[in-house]
């Protein structure tokens, strides 16, 4: 029997377009290459162990919590959580300790500990990047089909805002002068797998929204939320097919109508893939129906960084780390040019460590523990070659957790290991060239030139996950979701769709931008030139050339 709609990819993103779609009555088909649901967020359950495989941090539950709403469940009955405080532990490989509060009274206590001036501008940063984020939402909320949909938003008057032409570090100048400081509220711009030095300054918005809305600890681990997000779909009729690798998609013309797996063919009206982008193209549709997407195209693209995983059963406990624990490495700028341009393993790398167990008793066996450890690397290049030199960077970590993490007895009491390196991610998780990030965030990837929820090149692909618009991160990958199945219900021909936080903040923040309805040449030339300039002083240049006919406010 045909369906409405056939979902090739069973991540967070696709799981939560199931939800949506299912519940318009909409039949919908899950088709997931591996066993379980979630994908990156599933979890890797070994002799008593669980480990989330992906993500560990739970940030700005209010997207999932509306998606939930939407479909009559509520998100933190259905998944009990605990909001982090201290949020995270900051080892600063240059000298000092930062233990992170939501509570801004303490964190002004801490920063002073490093440069009172700089804790007086606490306050300042949040209350500008609030403002920041209301203000750009309507952005993170709305689809960009094209250039049009560029300008019918406020984009000119934000930009005093954004500063597109600053970097994360660069307007966090303006709060903090202490770099270790900087580092403390840009290190996010991981999450987005980019340097903080190169990442657009929108992205200040990241830490905010740590101090503004949490961090989470889902009890069973963020893999818990995509289990009962699947469960919940399950239970509305959506159908999953588990262990079904999808080998093609199905065309009619230019049209695509299904998917052949392993096991079968299956044809829908809509196709949403929810795979890794690139990827996704390369293995699942020929070239010719995807020119502006050829491989060649998506070679020349720029992509994240990858990971380094280490996943540790431990005998004992670890009380002295904090849930979660960052060391930034005492040479940092460095540590990022070794993975962004250099393309080599540093000798002193940066290294995050969730010791989870302290908060949830459930990831081990009594008397045992979890640690989840990951090292920023390059993605997949010729100059790492992994299988040669994963065990020597084993050992280069092993030393940083002796002597930065203080874990000294560490190698005698691990009873379970599994590690994950850039290699894997590519060949065992099917992520282009293992960048686990995906495309990278920089200002030719964004908005209308990202690839589009309503995937321009083939009439009935549509797009969810990382790799599409708004981007990566638990919550930006929830919000894609919503914002696709709105697009497709309304082509499947319903009227009027709405799901909260999306009802058309395009077309209501168009009106302040023109209020007489008509746009000049020298502002679409000026809005086409900031979405497609190469670079932050490039556009500096552009905001800032005394002949400008338009002001930016």
């Amino acid at each position: 029997m045909e369906s409405d709609v056939i979902i090739v990819g069973g991540g967070p993103g696709g799981l939560a377009a199931a939800m949506l779609l299912a519940s318009r009555g909409k039949r919908v088909r899950v088709l997931e290459r591996r066993e379980v649901a979630g994908g990156r967020t599933s979890a890797l359950n070994a002799d008593g162990y669980r480990f989330d495989y992906g993500p560990t941090f739970f940030l700005y539950p209010r997207v999932l919590h509306e998606i939930f709403a939407a479909v009559g469940r509520d998100l933190m009955t259905d998944v009990p959580m605990k909001r982090l405080d201290p949020q995270y532990r900051l080892l600063f490989g240059n000298g000092g300790q930062l233990d992170a509060t939501p509570d801004v009274t303490r964190m002004e206590q801490a920063l002073a500990e490093f440069n009172p001036q700089d804790a007086r501008n606490f306050r300042r940063f949040l209350d500008e990047n609030r403002h920041k984020l209301e203000m750009f939402r309507p952005i993170l909320e709305s689809p960009f089909n094209s250039l049009k949909d560029v300008l019918a938003l406020p984009l000119l008057k934000l930009l005093p805002i954004v500063r597109p032409w600053a970097s994360v570090d660069g307007d966090l100048k303006r709060y903090f002068s202490d770099s270790r400081l900087r580092l403390a509220f840009s290190f996010q711009s991981k999450y987005l797998g980019m340097s903080p030095f190169r990442c657009p300054s929108l992205f200040t918005i990241l830490s905010f929204l740590e101090y503004e809305h949490g961090v989470f600890h889902p009890y069973g681990g963020c893999s818990a939320v995509s289990d009962k997000m699947a469960e919940i779909a399950h239970s509305m009729g959506v159908q999953f097919h588990y262990g079904e690798p999808v080998q093609q998609l199905l065309f009619e013309g230019s049209r695509a109508v299904g998917a052949k797996t392993t096991k079968g063919e299956y044809r829908a009206k809509a196709i949403v893939v929810n795979g890794d982008f690139a990827r996704s193209m390369e293995r699942l549709v020929p070239e010719k129906h995807r020119p502006k997407w050829s491989n060649r195209i998506l070679a020349r693209k720029q992509y994240s960084c990858s990971t380094f995983m280490m996943y540790l059963g431990i005998e004992g406990r670890y009380d002295h780390l904090s849930h979660h624990n960052i060391l930034i490495s005492g040479d940092y700028e460095g540590n990022l040019k070794d993975i962004e341009q250099r393309h080599i393993l540093s000798k002193d790398p940066s290294i995050y460590v969730q010791n989870a167990s302290v908060t949830d008793d459930s990831l081990a066996p009594a008397g045992h523990s979890t640690l989840y450890v990951l090292v920023p690397v390059s993605h997949q290049h010729q100059n790492i070659q992994w299988p040669e030199q994963q065990a020597k960077f084993r050992a280069v970590v092993i030393e940083q957790l002796k002597s930065k993490f203080g874990l000294k007895d560490i190698e005698s009491r691990i009873r379970y290991e599994k590690i994950v390196t850039p290699r894997n991610w590519d060949e065992d998780f099917e992520i282009y060239r293992g960048a686990t990030f995906n495309l990278a965030h920089n200002l030719q990837q964004m908005l209308h030139l990202r690839p589009r929820n309503r995937f321009a090149d083939i009439p009935g692909v549509y797009l969810v996950g990382g790799g599409t618009h708004p981007g990566s991160g638990l919550p930006v990958i929830y919000e894609s979701a919503r914002i696709t199945s709105k697009l497709l219900l309304e082509d499947l021909g319903e009227q009027n769709v709405s799901f909260p936080a999306i009802d058309s903040p395009a077309q209501q923040a168009a009106q302040p931008i023109f209020a007489d309805h008509t746009v000049t040449v020298e502002q679409v030339q000026m809005v086409e030139s900031l979405a497609t300039c190469r670079s932050h002083h490039e556009i500096h240049q552009l905001t800032s050339a005394p002949d400008s006919k338009t002001s930016i406010g």
